[in-house]
């Protein structure tokens, strides 16, 4: 079954992001459906946006449940074949929909599909080398994994599959979309990247930058304990603290040493840093949450 705008839906996930999202909605054809799920559980929001977007529906989360969570109330709450993860900050370019539907049409198989940024020098996409994986400018490639922040699901046949599930939601920030593409790679699921359907990706102000400093301490918090909840999952507890190790006595050494020189916000950074880290290692739960005025 090819993609059409009928049996699309287009999923948003938002937190504090009142100040980008509509330039994301703008570039969405206004005949598919958009669900927005936002963490904020801002009324004002939704009661905005609903009235300004025919084709908008937003879901309000009582808590900050994180990226994961949130694309997957999306999911349960469409009734399409298919559904595009967005970020509030991505804006598509004008033919991109079109370019994914006329490539789905020449696609057999297919469990996500991405467009690519318009910047190919920061590819939004990882190659399988040992598979002999290649860039394509024109035909669509098959990849390893996709970036979270632009993936285009394929609801109906991943419903299908026996014992699957959509996004890992332990995972509260970072990595819930490698997670999702590994778990695709082991059942043999295809992800494609159609490198004629463009976007834009503003990077990091899917929240509103009034929070900039208070959103650096969660994205670092949870960077170190998504890394080592990843790698113990899918490569065991040993190989997992292998692979932190100098990220563990990298923060360590920035710590004490921003702490000599009073620098209490870089202090603060990899004070996080390792506090992620260490709760990873210990099984416990990625807990870490920005206390923002509203």
């Amino acid at each position: 079954m090819s993609i059409s705008r009928q049996n699309l839906s287009v999923i948003i996930v938002s937190f504090k992001s009142d100040h980008i999202i509509q330039r994301c909605i703008d570039s969405i054809d206004k005949e598919i459906e958009i669900i927005v799920v936002d963490n904020s559980n801002n009324a004002e929001f939704k009661k905005y946006i609903e009235e300004k977007y025919e084709n908008v529906r937003c879901i309000l989360s009582t808590k900050n449940i994180g990226m994961g969570a949130g694309n997957n109330i999306g999911i349960r709450s469409t009734n399409k074949d298919f559904a595009l993860v967005l970020n509030p900050d991505v804006i598509l370019e004008k033919d991109a929909i079109n370019q994914i539907i006329n490539a789905s049409k020449k696609i057999n198989s297919f469990g996500v599909i991405a467009p690519t940024l318009d910047d190919v020098k920061y590819p939004n996409y990882k190659l399988d080398y040992t598979k002999d994986q290649k860039f394509d400018p024109i035909k669509p490639f098959k990849v390893k994994s996709v970036d979270g922040y632009s993936m285009l699901l394929n609801l109906k046949k991943l419903k299908q599959l026996t014992n699957f599930n959509f996004f890992d939601e332990n995972f509260f920030l970072y990595l819930e979309n490698d997670d999702f593409c590994k778990r695709l790679q082991l059942i043999n699921e295809n992800i494609f990247v159609v490198p004629k359907s463009k976007i834009y990706h503003l990077g990091g102000q899917a929240v509103d930058p009034k929070y900039k400093k208070e959103i650096e301490l969660v994205r670092n918090w949870h960077w170190m304990w998504s890394k080592f909840y990843y790698n113990n999952k899918h490569y065991g507890y040993l190989n997992a603290t292998i692979k932190i190790l100098k990220n563990l006595f990298s923060a360590i050494i920035k710590f004490f040493f921003y702490s000599i020189i009073f620098n209490n916000y870089k202090r603060k950074i990899y004070q996080m840093r390792l506090s992620g880290l260490i709760n990873s290692m210990i099984g416990k739960k990625s807990f870490f949450r920005a206390k923002l005025d509203n």
